[in-house]
């Protein structure tokens, strides 16, 4: 992060307000999975002391962790890119749809126009049309104004007992959003 003398960037303004978010709504538990677009928040997630930050090798260790975790009383943020969340289907219809497991789970939005990666865009083409058929609420961040809905994602996910997905822009997480 940069030092209170120099001033803070975009990136780490915007991933301070998404911490503050999750801390604010009760969120003490983040596991996550490295992807270049959330790198910033990651660090800013693992560098706060009102959290523990769990880096995991694998996107179904981090419903596996958080889901166990709410057991507990912890509330938990499993936080992964897209392509990731694509590998976690199984994991999250047999454990959390099956004993109505609630968890907030953020997500890049890999393969939206405006991502130059070529290997990505098959997300865009799937990624969104798949959440919608597992049935699982999803709330896209793409403003900055958008932040505060990450803990109405939260609350949601505690009143139906299930996953709701958030969604990053590459926009908001780089402070241009």
């Amino acid at each position: 992060m940069a030092s209170p003398s120099t001033g803070a960037s975009a990136t780490d303004k915007v991933s301070q307000r998404i911490v503050d978010a999750a801390a604010d709504c009760g969120i003490s538990l983040v596991a996550s999975l490295p992807d270049g677009w959330i790198t910033n928040l990651i660090s800013h997630f693992a560098e706060d002391a009102r959290f523990k930050h769990v880096a995991v090798n694998r996107e179904e260790s981090a419903i596996g962790l958080c889901s166990g975790a709410f057991f507990s009383g912890m509330g938990t943020f499993a936080l992964m890119g897209a392509s990731g969340f694509l590998t976690c289907v199984y994991a999250i219809t047999k454990i959390n749809y099956t004993y109505q497991i609630p968890m907030l789970i953020g997500i890049t939005l890999r393969g939206r126009p405006g991502d130059r990666a070529k290997f990505h865009q098959s997300n865009g083409l799937y990624l969104e049309p798949l959440i919608a058929a597992m049935n699982m609420p999803f709330v896209p961040i793409e403003r900055a104004e958008d932040i505060p809905r990450l803990a109405t994602a939260y609350k949601h996910s505690r009143v139906m007992s299930r996953p709701v997905v958030v969604g990053f822009t590459r926009e908001v997480l780089r402070g241009e959003a």
